[in-house]
């Protein structure tokens, strides 16, 4: 039916329903499942999860599962079967480390093995595209498009919504316009919007670059608190301006500016990262006690939104080989890295010897 939402609508749908608590219902060929995110699950609807007959289990990934002392039977991730006195507080404390020093002893814990965990997997996948804690509360059943149904829940095809999710939606350019910037006057802002309801994300044209050259070029993720508040904690903010000096110093460039606050985990998982640090754990344990990878971020994006400008090669202003890769990989050529060496501080030398150390940054 042309008014029905396809997959990318109901995916989008699912986002918002689990960052306000609301279940959602994944459906396979044995029926599915009903899954919760753990971060803002309710009491009532934990008993609702309860009441529906299944065994109800806590689905974390295998980093978190590796805090926990808890086995990860399924690779990438564990299913933490619920006692039957596990209340919502119980869930909350599992699924969220930020207590952990100060209450250590969570277990033992008892994790399903066996049958196909492929439905935890898109549970867990869903709470990182919602920006929740990479948790849900996943309980089989199998009536689950009959539930879904009569309690009007999203209800999610597991098998295609799989294929979708591993891909980058496809960016569409909604306009741009004249930007006069200090670094330049000829600047511009153009607007790139995914097809599947996610952030937005910009692209900053410094004069009128030669699209048949390499052009110089940033890829930039969004840090709040770095590009606006001035964060002494990381070198977010002086890279930018550094990147957007040089280019109005050369006349042409772009900056491609990413809504993926935190590496990827948004801007509420980063700030439980950096309570963690604040613990004394470094920027990748930090992230790995969320459940996290050290790197969630997509760097597709901003190979795609190059060639959609009509760029084929870059001059690439990065300490990171990851983002070199990524654009080869997507057809981009890197004719020359640009180190940025900006913004160390006091406050965020063991972070930048922490990105070196273990995530491989050239400094």
């Amino acid at each position: 039916m042309p008014l029905s939402p396809d997959l990318s609508e109901l995916l989008a749908r699912a986002r918002a329903d689990l960052r306000m608590g609301l279940p959602v219902a994944l459906l396979n060929e044995s029926g599915g499942a009903v899954m919760l995110a753990a971060e803002t699950a309710r009491a009532h609807r934990l008993a609702g999860l309860r009441a529906l007959g299944g065994a109800p289990v806590l689905a974390v990934t295998a980093r978190r599962a590796a805090t926990l002392k808890a086995r990860a039977y399924d690779g990438a991730l564990a299913r933490i079967e619920l006692p039957d006195d596990a209340d919502i507080a119980w869930v909350h404390a599992v699924a969220d480390p930020k207590d952990d020093l100060r209450a250590p002893l969570k277990g033992p814990f008892t994790t399903a093995r066996g049958g196909d965990a492929g439905l935890h997997a898109l549970a867990i996948d869903l709470a990182k595209a919602a920006r929740l804690l990479p948790s849900a509360l996943v309980v089989e059943i199998a009536d689950a498009r009959a539930l879904a149904d009569t309690a009007r829940l999203t209800a999610i095809p597991a098998a295609a919504a799989r294929d979708m999710m591993q891909g980058a939606s496809p960016l569409r350019a909604v306009v741009h316009g004249r930007l006069p910037l200090a670094v330049s006057e000829a600047g511009r802002l153009h607007v790139f919007r995914p097809e599947d309801g996610g952030e937005e994300h910009y692209a900053v044209e410094i004069g009128q670059p030669d699209r048949a050259a390499p052009v110089l070029a940033r890829l930039h993720s969004a840090c709040f608190t770095g590009d606006l508040l001035g964060s002494l904690k990381c070198d977010c903010g002086p890279q930018l301006r550094a990147a957007l000096a040089q280019m109005g110093a050369e006349g042409a460039g772009v900056l491609l500016y990413l809504n993926q606050e935190g590496r990827g985990i948004g801007l509420a998982n980063k700030m439980r990262a950096y309570s963690l640090q604040d613990q004394g754990f470094d920027t990748v344990e930090a992230n790995h006690r969320l459940g996290f990878e050290d790197d969630e971020r997509d760097f597709r994006l901003g190979a795609e939104i190059l060639q959609q400008m009509g760029f084929k090669s870059v001059r690439l202003m990065t300490n990171n080989p990851a983002k070199i890769d990524m654009m080869r990989r997507s057809g981009v050529e890197v004719a020359e890295r640009v180190p940025l060496r900006v913004g160390e501080t006091p406050q965020n030398r063991a972070y930048l010897a922490t990105k070196a150390a273990k995530s491989g940054h050239l400094f």
